[in-house]
């Protein structure tokens, strides 16, 4: 049986997050000193696709971890409408694989000409975006074939929560990032929680997730889309009940992503009423591992990946070259 790209980069992500940790520790030192003497009080961040997903992870992680405000950036207000804003004391974090894309790129010009100290969560530390900000957080994911990003989404979460736990100087958080290689293995050899024969068919999914669930459901959402070619949403299982539930009535297929943290008593409730609707339901749930619950969402990913590329091969589908996608993506 050949072993897919894809496949190979997904079982590759504990070893380049523990490389990762132990490289970075004095850059997040050196950029958290310079935070703490910056004292910001907003985050703006930057980014498309799975790096646009990341920001969302990282917008609860700052805002529940920090207590600061966290902002998405819209690069088209750059790009297409061509403004720049007013971005005084806050710090802009660019969240990008390549470090090369043309909006990506003058979005983070915009910010710095607005006032934001920038860091960059690049992949490739001799791309542009690498030499145009403040300062590069690495994310040493090392190279990245296949079209689906696996390794460097999670080498992304783990550096943002590596920053955020030093600037914070949030001990339990650092001693979880230590044990987190170690737990994305063991997550590596359990069975798989995702069924080709349920989704074999399926052509419209609803992912639902609360906080850090909805969080990373994004990049769950998308990835269904790319690798499989089911059209996907990501809701806030909050969001859900307000309306999408109806939706249910049409025998909707629905991944719920529980994460055992200060949300899973509300996202419980919400997913008996869903199923008491009649929804059709696969979950993934990595239990409670003795690991810091910030981290719970990256074992989530770690089953998922390899879920979603066995479902495909099993399906006869490509998951290293989804039709009609580029590893990197040019927009302006």
């Amino acid at each position: 049986m050949t072993t897919t790209i894809m496949a190979k980069e997904a079982k590759q992500s504990p070893d380049v997050i523990r490389e990762q940790l132990s490289a970075n520790k004095p850059v997040c030192e050196a950029i958290a000193s310079k935070l703490k003497a910056i004292k910001p009080n907003l985050v703006f961040l930057i980014g498309r696709g799975s790096s646009d997903h990341a920001g969302v992870y990282a917008k609860y992680l700052f805002e529940v971890e920090l207590g600061l405000p966290v902002s998405s950036a819209a690069p088209s207000v750059s790009g297409v409408f061509n403004q720049t804003l007013s971005l005084k004391n806050s710090v802009a974090i660019v969240i990008s694989q390549s470090g090369r894309s043309p909006d990506i790129l003058k979005k983070t010009e915009r910010a710095k000409a607005g006032g934001a100290f920038t860091i960059a969560l690049v992949n490739d530390e001799t791309s542009p975006l690498a030499n145009m900000v403040d300062a590069v957080l690495p994310l040493r994911a090392g190279p990245e074939k296949a079209v689906a990003a696996t390794k460097s989404y999670l080498a992304t979460l783990s550096a943002l929560c590596q920053l955020c736990a030093t600037w914070s100087e949030n001990n339990s958080l650092l001693e979880g990032l230590d044990a987190l290689p170690n737990a994305m293995a063991e997550v590596i050899s359990h069975p798989a929680q995702l069924s080709a024969e349920k989704l074999k068919d399926t052509r419209n999914a609803v992912v639902l997730g609360r906080g850090f669930g909805y969080a990373v459901g994004r990049e769950v959402a998308l990835k269904l889309k790319e690798v499989l070619s089911i059209h996907a949403e990501a809701f806030s299982s909050a969001e859900f009940i307000h309306g999408p539930v109806t939706l249910v009535e049409n025998e909707l297929q629905i991944i719920n992503l529980p994460v055992d943290d200060e949300s899973k008593p509300f996202h419980d409730e919400i997913i008996k009423d869903v199923e008491r609707r009649g929804a059709e339901l696969q979950t993934i749930d990595i239990g409670s591992p003795a690991l810091h619950k910030r981290l719970l969402p990256l074992l989530t990913l770690q089953r998922f990946y390899l879920d979603i590329e066995a479902i495909a091969v099993e399906l006869g589908l490509n998951p290293d070259t989804p039709p009609g996608l580029n590893k990197v993506t040019e927009t302006h």
